[in-house]
């Protein structure tokens, strides 16, 4: 990595998406991040995704922040929104449960990380292993015990966008452990929190 971005690096800052950072998270997503997602995919069945694409998705994603709810962790870089990590109790999204390969492991209460996304001109330059720390002690701040994902494994994902859920790797070198795999591709990961009540 050059120096540049290893500075870059230390001057990340990070914040949960509240009302008053609606406007960077539109600004890093442009026209919602992959495709029109705004990183509703996880939260609503297909068909409500496919008539929500776009500007509808966008306009709930905004009502889920303008309702007090903070729904992910926005990263910055000398003040400009540069990475996304979405992190809430895994009832907030309910097409994991819909999912054969991501449905429940067991009943123990855990907070989901599904989504990530980095502005183009900061990917690879190590944001996701930062972001993911970010993520996690939100997360242990606001009463997990244990921290989900659902990473791919590398060079199984077709192209960039299918790197939303994170990469294996980011996860194993976080302490995160595998705990199930219903696929080759994707397994479900989880860290249990140090000094959770």
């Amino acid at each position: 990595m050059a120096d540049m971005d290893k500075s870059r690096l230390r001057s990340l800052e990070f914040h949960p998406l509240v009302p008053e950072r609606w406007d960077d998270l539109e600004r890093l997503f442009g026209n919602g991040a992959c495709g029109g997602c705004w990183c509703m995919w996880w939260r609503q069945t297909r068909a409500e995704f496919n008539r929500q694409h776009g500007e509808p998705n966008r306009r709930a994603l905004k009502a889920i922040v303008e309702s007090g709810v903070v729904p992910g962790i926005l990263a910055y870089s000398d003040g400009e929104p540069v990475g996304w990590c979405a992190v809430q109790p895994r009832e907030s999204y309910p097409a994991l449960d819909r999912s054969r390969t991501l449905a429940r492991v067991d009943n123990e209460p855990v907070w989901s990380i599904p989504c990530f996304y980095v502005a183009r001109h900061f990917r690879h330059k190590g944001l996701m292993p930062e972001l993911l720390r970010a993520a996690v002690n939100w997360a242990a701040k606001h009463g997990a015990r244990i921290v989900e994902a659902y990473p791919v494994e590398p060079g199984d994902h077709g192209t960039s966008s299918g790197l939303y859920t994170g990469v294996v790797p980011v996860f194993l070198r976080a302490g995160f452990v595998e705990v199930c795999r219903r696929s080759k591709r994707q397994p479900i990961m989880r860290k249990r929190i140090r000094n959770a009540k």
